[in-house]
Protein backbone atom coordinates (compact mmCIF):
# COMPACT_ATOMS: atom_id res chain seq x y z
CA UNK A 1 0.00 0.00 0.00
CA UNK A 2 1.35 3.22 -1.08
CA UNK A 3 2.60 5.70 2.31
CA UNK A 4 0.09 8.41 1.13
CA UNK A 5 -2.95 6.33 1.01
CA UNK A 6 -2.14 4.25 4.07
CA UNK A 7 -1.71 8.15 5.64
CA UNK A 8 -5.09 8.18 4.99
CA UNK A 9 -6.96 5.50 6.05
CA UNK A 10 -5.14 5.96 9.34
CA UNK A 11 -6.21 9.74 9.89
CA UNK A 12 -9.54 8.76 9.05
CA UNK A 13 -9.66 5.57 11.57
CA UNK A 14 -8.77 8.05 14.14
CA UNK A 15 -11.26 10.21 13.49
CA UNK A 16 -14.24 7.84 13.43
CA UNK A 17 -12.83 6.41 16.39
CA UNK A 18 -13.96 9.52 18.08
CA UNK A 19 -17.38 9.75 16.82
CA UNK A 20 -20.11 9.75 19.55
CA UNK A 21 -22.69 7.18 20.12
CA UNK A 22 -25.24 7.41 22.96
CA UNK A 23 -28.83 6.16 23.39
CA UNK A 24 -32.07 8.07 24.41
CA UNK A 25 -35.76 7.59 25.74
CA UNK A 26 -38.11 9.26 23.40
CA UNK A 27 -39.93 9.61 26.87
CA UNK A 28 -40.04 9.88 30.41
CA UNK A 29 -41.37 7.11 32.58
CA UNK A 30 -44.89 5.18 30.30
CA UNK A 31 -44.98 6.61 26.81
CA UNK A 32 -48.14 8.55 25.71
CA UNK A 33 -51.23 6.15 24.28
CA UNK A 34 -49.40 2.75 25.90
CA UNK A 35 -50.91 0.84 29.05
CA UNK A 36 -48.40 -0.53 31.02
CA UNK A 37 -48.17 -4.03 30.40
CA UNK A 38 -45.57 -6.60 31.12
CA UNK A 39 -44.06 -7.16 27.51
CA UNK A 40 -41.08 -7.98 26.21
CA UNK A 41 -39.21 -6.56 23.51
CA UNK A 42 -38.12 -8.49 20.19
CA UNK A 43 -34.63 -8.39 19.42
CA UNK A 44 -33.54 -10.70 16.28
CA UNK A 45 -30.24 -11.71 14.25
CA UNK A 46 -31.44 -12.78 11.69
CA UNK A 47 -29.10 -11.62 9.05
CA UNK A 48 -30.36 -8.70 10.05
CA UNK A 49 -31.41 -6.99 13.07
CA UNK A 50 -35.32 -7.25 13.41
CA UNK A 51 -36.74 -5.96 16.50
CA UNK A 52 -40.60 -6.60 17.18
CA UNK A 53 -42.71 -5.43 19.88
CA UNK A 54 -41.15 -2.06 21.04
CA UNK A 55 -42.36 -0.94 24.23
CA UNK A 56 -39.50 1.64 25.13
CA UNK A 57 -38.79 3.94 22.06
CA UNK A 58 -35.68 5.84 21.46
CA UNK A 59 -33.58 7.62 19.86
CA UNK A 60 -29.93 6.23 18.87
CA UNK A 61 -27.47 9.20 18.01
CA UNK A 62 -24.51 8.73 16.02
CA UNK A 63 -22.28 12.08 15.81
CA UNK A 64 -19.50 12.50 13.87
CA UNK A 65 -16.18 14.17 15.12
CA UNK A 66 -15.84 17.94 15.12
CA UNK A 67 -13.20 18.15 12.60
CA UNK A 68 -15.51 16.62 9.61
CA UNK A 69 -19.09 17.56 11.13
CA UNK A 70 -21.07 20.06 8.70
CA UNK A 71 -23.87 20.88 11.13
CA UNK A 72 -26.27 18.44 9.14
CA UNK A 73 -28.64 15.76 10.92
CA UNK A 74 -30.81 12.95 9.47
CA UNK A 75 -33.11 11.50 11.18
CA UNK A 76 -33.66 7.68 10.38
CA UNK A 77 -36.77 5.39 10.16
CA UNK A 78 -35.95 1.99 9.74
CA UNK A 79 -38.71 -0.35 7.44
CA UNK A 80 -40.53 -3.30 8.17
CA UNK A 81 -44.27 -3.13 7.49
CA UNK A 82 -44.81 -1.46 10.44
CA UNK A 83 -44.59 -5.17 12.01
CA UNK A 84 -40.61 -4.94 12.56
CA UNK A 85 -38.22 -2.72 12.57
CA UNK A 86 -34.85 -3.52 9.84
CA UNK A 87 -32.66 -1.68 12.89
CA UNK A 88 -29.40 -2.32 11.50
CA UNK A 89 -29.91 -2.78 7.95
CA UNK A 90 -32.16 0.62 7.53
CA UNK A 91 -31.18 2.11 10.46
CA UNK A 92 -27.66 1.85 12.35
CA UNK A 93 -25.67 0.97 9.09
CA UNK A 94 -27.02 4.38 7.49
CA UNK A 95 -26.16 6.23 10.47
CA UNK A 96 -22.46 5.01 10.80
CA UNK A 97 -22.13 6.07 6.75
CA UNK A 98 -23.62 9.15 7.66
CA UNK A 99 -20.78 10.13 9.98
CA UNK A 100 -18.26 9.12 7.92
CA UNK A 101 -19.91 12.32 5.39
CA UNK A 102 -19.80 14.52 8.51
CA UNK A 103 -23.94 14.06 9.29
CA UNK A 104 -25.18 13.44 12.30
CA UNK A 105 -27.62 10.42 12.17
CA UNK A 106 -30.19 8.90 14.54
CA UNK A 107 -31.84 5.98 14.45
CA UNK A 108 -35.42 6.00 15.91
CA UNK A 109 -36.59 2.68 17.61
CA UNK A 110 -40.26 3.71 16.98
CA UNK A 111 -43.30 2.06 18.97
CA UNK A 112 -44.73 -0.34 16.17
CA UNK A 113 -49.16 -0.46 15.65
CA UNK A 114 -49.31 -4.56 16.50
CA UNK A 115 -48.42 -3.58 19.97
CA UNK A 116 -51.06 -4.96 22.27
CA UNK A 117 -49.82 -2.29 24.90
CA UNK A 118 -50.99 0.77 22.64
CA UNK A 119 -54.38 2.24 23.27
CA UNK A 120 -54.64 4.01 19.76
CA UNK A 121 -52.02 2.50 17.64
CA UNK A 122 -52.60 4.59 14.57
CA UNK A 123 -51.53 7.67 16.17
CA UNK A 124 -48.13 6.38 17.88
CA UNK A 125 -45.49 5.67 14.81
CA UNK A 126 -45.88 9.81 14.19
CA UNK A 127 -46.06 10.80 17.76
CA UNK A 128 -42.92 8.91 18.19
CA UNK A 129 -41.49 10.44 14.70
CA UNK A 130 -42.50 13.48 15.93
CA UNK A 131 -40.58 12.98 19.67
CA UNK A 132 -37.54 12.25 17.83
CA UNK A 133 -36.76 15.43 15.54
CA UNK A 134 -38.00 17.88 18.64
CA UNK A 135 -35.46 16.02 20.89
CA UNK A 136 -32.57 16.51 18.15
CA UNK A 137 -33.77 20.02 17.84
CA UNK A 138 -33.50 20.29 22.11
CA UNK A 139 -29.96 19.07 21.88
CA UNK A 140 -28.81 20.84 18.27
CA UNK A 141 -26.02 23.12 20.64
CA UNK A 142 -25.22 19.78 22.48
CA UNK A 143 -24.80 17.66 19.49
CA UNK A 144 -22.82 20.44 17.68
CA UNK A 145 -26.22 20.35 15.05
CA UNK A 146 -27.69 23.33 12.82
CA UNK A 147 -31.42 23.10 14.50
CA UNK A 148 -32.71 24.39 10.74
CA UNK A 149 -30.60 21.12 9.44
CA UNK A 150 -32.63 18.50 10.51
CA UNK A 151 -33.93 16.39 8.00
CA UNK A 152 -35.34 12.42 8.03
CA UNK A 153 -34.83 9.29 6.05
CA UNK A 154 -37.10 6.34 5.93
CA UNK A 155 -36.91 3.26 4.13
CA UNK A 156 -40.55 1.37 3.18
CA UNK A 157 -42.49 1.62 5.83
CA UNK A 158 -40.46 3.88 7.06
CA UNK A 159 -40.56 6.03 4.19
CA UNK A 160 -44.40 5.96 4.64
CA UNK A 161 -43.59 7.68 8.41
CA UNK A 162 -40.81 10.07 7.53
CA UNK A 163 -43.24 10.89 4.89
CA UNK A 164 -46.48 11.35 6.98
CA UNK A 165 -43.81 13.15 9.27
CA UNK A 166 -43.31 15.28 6.42
CA UNK A 167 -46.60 16.57 5.78
CA UNK A 168 -48.46 15.92 9.61
CA UNK A 169 -45.60 16.96 11.49
CA UNK A 170 -48.27 20.24 13.25
CA UNK A 171 -50.76 16.49 13.97
CA UNK A 172 -51.90 16.58 17.65
CA UNK A 173 -53.44 14.32 19.82
CA UNK A 174 -54.64 14.76 23.07
CA UNK A 175 -51.95 13.88 25.77
CA UNK A 176 -49.69 15.57 28.42
CA UNK A 177 -47.09 18.06 26.99
CA UNK A 178 -43.96 19.10 28.27
CA UNK A 179 -41.12 21.95 27.15
CA UNK A 180 -40.44 19.41 24.22
CA UNK A 181 -43.42 19.94 22.52
CA UNK A 182 -42.92 23.31 22.21
CA UNK A 183 -40.18 23.08 19.19
CA UNK A 184 -41.07 22.07 15.37
CA UNK A 185 -41.58 18.92 14.57
CA UNK A 186 -41.02 19.73 10.81
CA UNK A 187 -38.02 18.31 8.68
CA UNK A 188 -36.02 20.83 6.70
CA UNK A 189 -35.49 18.19 4.18
CA UNK A 190 -36.60 14.34 3.53
CA UNK A 191 -35.12 11.32 2.09
CA UNK A 192 -37.69 8.51 0.84
CA UNK A 193 -35.82 5.08 -0.52
CA UNK A 194 -38.63 2.76 -1.50
CA UNK A 195 -41.15 4.44 0.47
CA UNK A 196 -44.67 3.48 0.90
CA UNK A 197 -46.42 6.10 0.38
CA UNK A 198 -50.35 5.85 -0.45
CA UNK A 199 -52.95 3.91 1.07
CA UNK A 200 -55.28 3.93 -1.57
CA UNK A 201 -56.17 0.68 -3.24
CA UNK A 202 -53.52 -0.68 -6.74
CA UNK A 203 -50.73 0.92 -5.07
CA UNK A 204 -50.86 0.19 -1.57
CA UNK A 205 -48.91 -2.09 0.52
CA UNK A 206 -51.32 -3.83 1.88
CA UNK A 207 -49.19 -5.23 4.90
CA UNK A 208 -48.21 -1.40 5.88
CA UNK A 209 -51.77 -0.46 5.71
CA UNK A 210 -52.93 -3.76 7.63
CA UNK A 211 -50.89 -3.22 10.61
CA UNK A 212 -51.40 0.88 10.70
CA UNK A 213 -55.06 1.43 10.33
CA UNK A 214 -56.90 -2.30 10.11
CA UNK A 215 -58.06 -4.26 7.18
CA UNK A 216 -61.49 -2.23 7.10
CA UNK A 217 -60.22 1.11 7.92
CA UNK A 218 -62.52 3.96 6.55
CA UNK A 219 -61.87 5.79 3.36
CA UNK A 220 -61.34 8.93 5.52
CA UNK A 221 -58.50 7.31 7.44
CA UNK A 222 -57.37 5.92 3.96
CA UNK A 223 -56.79 9.16 2.99
CA UNK A 224 -55.28 10.78 5.96
CA UNK A 225 -52.56 8.21 5.53
CA UNK A 226 -52.21 8.69 1.99
CA UNK A 227 -49.22 11.04 1.76
CA UNK A 228 -49.45 12.39 -1.47
CA UNK A 229 -53.15 13.62 -1.12
CA UNK A 230 -51.25 15.80 1.99
CA UNK A 231 -48.91 17.41 0.22
CA UNK A 232 -48.66 21.45 0.44
CA UNK A 233 -46.29 23.96 -0.37
CA UNK A 234 -45.03 24.09 3.25
CA UNK A 235 -43.26 20.22 2.80
CA UNK A 236 -39.76 19.74 2.97
CA UNK A 237 -38.00 19.02 -0.13
CA UNK A 238 -37.40 15.74 -0.76
CA UNK A 239 -35.28 13.30 -2.12
CA UNK A 240 -37.07 9.70 -3.89
CA UNK A 241 -35.16 6.31 -4.64
CA UNK A 242 -37.14 3.83 -6.16
CA UNK A 243 -36.12 0.76 -8.09
CA UNK A 244 -38.53 -0.59 -10.79
CA UNK A 245 -38.73 -3.67 -10.08
CA UNK A 246 -39.54 -3.41 -7.02
CA UNK A 247 -42.04 -6.31 -6.09
CA UNK A 248 -42.89 -5.54 -2.48
CA UNK A 249 -43.82 -1.54 -2.99
CA UNK A 250 -44.93 -0.23 -6.38
CA UNK A 251 -43.07 2.42 -7.87
CA UNK A 252 -45.90 4.10 -7.96
CA UNK A 253 -45.84 5.00 -4.29
CA UNK A 254 -42.80 7.46 -5.08
CA UNK A 255 -44.58 8.92 -8.53
CA UNK A 256 -47.61 9.58 -6.29
CA UNK A 257 -45.60 11.58 -3.98
CA UNK A 258 -43.42 12.97 -6.56
CA UNK A 259 -46.39 14.55 -8.72
CA UNK A 260 -48.14 15.91 -5.84
CA UNK A 261 -44.70 17.67 -4.42
CA UNK A 262 -44.06 19.29 -8.05
CA UNK A 263 -48.16 20.65 -8.07
CA UNK A 264 -47.04 22.29 -4.97
CA UNK A 265 -43.76 23.32 -5.73
CA UNK A 266 -42.01 21.96 -3.61
CA UNK A 267 -38.46 20.85 -4.71
CA UNK A 268 -38.06 17.55 -5.24
CA UNK A 269 -35.59 14.45 -6.87
CA UNK A 270 -36.91 11.59 -8.20
CA UNK A 271 -34.86 8.69 -8.55
CA UNK A 272 -35.61 5.45 -10.46
CA UNK A 273 -33.49 2.66 -11.43
CA UNK A 274 -34.02 -0.30 -13.55
CA UNK A 275 -33.56 -3.06 -11.06
CA UNK A 276 -32.96 -3.38 -7.29
CA UNK A 277 -35.97 -4.94 -5.60
CA UNK A 278 -37.31 -4.22 -2.75
CA UNK A 279 -35.71 -3.40 0.39
CA UNK A 280 -31.76 -2.93 -1.60
CA UNK A 281 -30.47 -0.76 1.40
CA UNK A 282 -27.08 0.44 0.25
CA UNK A 283 -27.86 -1.42 -3.31
CA UNK A 284 -24.27 -3.50 -2.80
CA UNK A 285 -24.33 -6.29 -5.34
CA UNK A 286 -27.34 -4.75 -7.52
CA UNK A 287 -25.96 -2.85 -11.09
CA UNK A 288 -26.43 0.95 -10.89
CA UNK A 289 -28.54 1.45 -8.18
CA UNK A 290 -25.68 0.98 -5.60
CA UNK A 291 -24.64 4.76 -6.99
CA UNK A 292 -27.82 6.16 -5.26
CA UNK A 293 -26.07 7.38 -2.08
CA UNK A 294 -23.88 9.35 -4.15
CA UNK A 295 -26.34 11.07 -5.93
CA UNK A 296 -28.10 11.74 -2.86
CA UNK A 297 -24.97 13.09 -1.17
CA UNK A 298 -24.70 15.32 -4.16
CA UNK A 299 -28.29 16.66 -3.87
CA UNK A 300 -27.48 17.19 0.09
CA UNK A 301 -24.61 19.66 -0.27
CA UNK A 302 -27.61 22.05 -1.96
CA UNK A 303 -29.50 21.91 0.99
Amino acid sequence: MKKPILTLILALMAVFAHAQVQTLPLWEGTPPLQKTMDLKEDVRQEGIIRIANVQTPTIEVYLPAKQIATGKAVVIFPGGGYGILAYDWEGTDFAKWLNAQGIAGIVVKYRLPVSQSLTDPKEVPLLDAQRAIRLVRQNAAAWNIDPAKVGVMGFSAGGHLASTLSTQYNHDVERPKDAVDGLSARPDFSILAYPVITFQDGAVHGGSRKNLIGEDASAELKDHFSGELNVTAETPPTFLVHAQDDKGVPIENSLLYYTALHKNGVKASLHIYPSGGHGFAFGLGKGAVETWREVLLAWMADL
